[in-house]
């Protein structure tokens, strides 16, 4: 009998398998580059293991394929006939994620986190701002996963990827003392884990610390590799960061190296548009002169990759990126076409952005607003919806309203009322 690292058993006769089972989990749980490789070796060594078929498919989803995570879920559950009860109940709930059914998926998370709490596959689909939970479209979807994770937390002790998980719902909930103490156990747990190394810029982020968010980041990611699929997202970070300092040219050799869609060649096209996209607004934002064919190149990908609407948080950066490379057309069928559980938030933001475009801040102001009650709900991290508070005080100075500007920064957090008034 074999079992994985969490002591779930493993329905596999074969040692190299369970294994190679191991090895994927932890390049899943750490983000760590070919996380998929272990998982196909692993099935070549047992072409009948079951879960290895589940953890390919998860992999494969996480970066983006999603051909490919269908198929690699239609083996595991063509095999799921001779296994344990928690690889049944496993392969059932990512089938659920992985055929869109994201409510169901959730609520089979619950059921299954209850009977086999040490399962961190399953665990892992909801405890994220990318989860789950993150992309449900509920409001308090921050404290939701929270809490998720708080009852989970007595199952998994100090685990290095539990620790790195709950130090980012601590982040995200503004209990900063807490995030930075369990993401520094997580770290030096396992300092490869580059989940834990971006909460760790996450709580610099929001702790307004920039010369150690940029030390940092120099230190850690060359012995990242580019194939990983965090790194364009971290050096995201960086070149904020590194803008903010007013190096921009600096900000552009990061952008280039590692977060436009010719260069992050392991990220998920989501995580290749919203950083392209947010990275070149805020660019903006600053006072940046940012050539229109960047634009044009991510309005393009974004056309490509998500020719339809469903994530809130994803329409609202292709929005950015057609209004500001003026694809009038795109633009007007994520306004006119909003789906998915937060589709009510998407069209304020997009006709924001849209006026943004045409110097209309006013206009711009008064949309953007509409959308300011719940943004939490679009998913995404507080960093990244800053987006949208970003824009908004943006027209409001713009206008020369300073005081409504400064009122609305200090509702935040002083980083921003620092930044623009």
């Amino acid at each position: 009998m074999h079992k994985d690292r969490y002591d779930n058993t493993l329905t596999t006769t074969s040692g190299r398998a369970a294994s190679l089972y191991h090895t994927g989990l932890d390049r899943l749980l750490a983000g760590e580059a070919h996380m998929d490789v272990p998982f196909v070796e692993a099935i070549e060594a047992d072409p009948g293991f079951a879960a290895a078929y589940a953890g390919l498919a998860r992999t494969r989803q996480t970066v983006g394929d999603t051909r490919g995570a269908r198929e690699a879920m239609a083996s595991a559950r063509d095999l799921a006939g001779g296994v344990t009860a928690r690889e049944q109940s496993q392969i059932n709930m990512l089938s659920l994620m992985m055929e869109g059914k994201g409510a169901e998926a959730l609520e089979a998370v619950y059921a299954h986190m209850d009977q086999f709490p040490r399962d961190a596959v399953v665990a892992q689909t909801s405890s994220s701002i990318y989860g789950l939970i993150g992309f449900s479209g509920q409001p308090g979807r921050e404290a939701q996963t929270l809490a998720f994770l708080s009852r989970l937390a007595p199952h998994y002790g100090d685990d290095w990827w539990f620790a790195s998980q709950y130090a980012f719902m601590f982040c995200e909930t503004g209990q900063l003392k807490q995030a930075g103490e369990w993401i520094d156990h997580a770290l030096a747990a396992n300092p490869a884990n580059a989940h834990a190394a971006h909460v760790r810029s996450h709580v610099s982020y929001e702790e307004g610390e920039v010369d150690q968010g940029i030390a940092f980041l120099k230190n850690w990611l060359p012995g990242y590799s580019k194939a990983g699929i965090l790194h364009g997202h971290l050096s995201w970070h960086q070149a904020l960061w590194t803008l903010q300092t007013g190096d921009i040219e600096g900000m552009w050799a990061l952008c280039d190296d590692a977060v436009t869609p010719e260069a992050a060649t392991g990220g998920a096209p989501l995580s290749v548009l919203v950083d392209t996209a947010s990275l070149l607004h805020r660019a903006e934002l600053a006072g940046v002169e940012v050539p229109k064919a960047r634009w044009q190149a991510i309005s393009a990908f974004a056309a490509e990759a998500f020719p339809k609407t469903g994530n809130a948080f994803v329409d609202m950066h292709a929005a950015i990126s057609h209004a500001m490379a003026g694809e009038t057309e795109a633009l007007a069928r994520i306004i006119s076409q909003p789906a998915g559980p937060a589709a009510d938030l998407t069209p304020s933001i997009a006709r924001g952005f849209e006026r943004m475009a045409q110097s209309d801040w006013a206009g711009a102001a008064t949309h953007l607003k509409g959308a300011m009650a719940d943004t939490a709900r679009i998913g995404g991290s507080r960093a990244q919806r800053d987006l949208v508070e970003h824009s908004l005080l943006a027209c409001l100075m713009r206008q020369g309203r300073k005081a409504e500007a400064k009122d609305l920064a200090c509702l935040r957090r002083p980083v921003i009322a620092d930044a623009y008034v």
